[in-house]
Formats: C-alpha cells, structure tokens, sequence
C-alpha cells in the first residue's frame, strides 16, 4: 500500500485549496472541484458542505477513486471514510479551525456541521 511522502503531507497539508477530480463510471475523471484540505498526523482530510448530498462526494463514493492536485502535488488516490472515531473527527475539526481561522466564521462553521462531518473522506494515496 502507498503512503504519503514527508513532503506530500507537508506540501498538500499548507496548501490552502486542493482540486479533486473523482472517476467517472467510464474511468475518465470528472472536472475539478475546489475545496478545502486539511491535515491529521499523516493522514489528508476533505469534507463536502453539502453533506453526502453533494455531487462530488457521491461521485467520490461511487468509484473511491480519482486524483488531486494540490501544493504543487498532483496524486492519484482512494477515496476513504473517515470513521466514526470521535477523536479524529475533534482534531479534524481543530485542523480546519486552525488553518481556515482567518476565513469568516460562517465559512469555517460550514465544514464543522453535522452534515459535512457525516462527508469526511481520507484521502489514502495510490
């Protein structure tokens, strides 16, 4: 199984935006949409503000595949759940806070509701 790099972690964790592109049924990727990334230990985190409505997040769901492009980094990856554990789920909201502080609160507070922490994905590298 593939891990981060120091660097990919480091790279992907200070960028402010990351593009994800999920597979399409056919294989082909799907255009870019932009969100915010966070980082957890060695672990890369995205969120849907939508909640598991967002049209990302199912196409996201339905293949558990696709690329990013983030920090100068540009890596096919799975799509993974989070999980339930509430430990990870506080350090993911403490890492949004922490990066996106400078955003306006309403902003921040839509990747902390219930229905974007329902849409957690880990993204895992291929």
């Amino acid at each position: 199984m593939a891990t981060w790099s120091s660097d990919e972690l480091d790279r992907i964790g200070a960028a402010v935006e990351l593009d994800l592109e999920s597979l399409r049924p056919d294989g082909t990727l799907r255009d870019p949409v932009t969100m915010w990334v966070v980082r957890d230990r060695d672990e890369l985190y995205v969120r849907s503000v939508r909640g598991p409505d967002g049209p990302w997040y199912r196409g996201a769901r339905s293949r558990h595949a696709g690329r990013i492009h983030a920090g100068g980094v540009d890596r096919d990856v799975d799509f993974s759940d989070a999980g339930p554990d509430r430990d990870t789920t506080s350090r993911i909201d403490a890492a949004y806070r922490r990066k996106y502080a400078s955003y306006p609160a309403d902003i921040v507070a839509s990747v902390l509701s219930p229905q974007a922490r329902a849409a957690t994905i880990r993204l895992v590298p291929r």
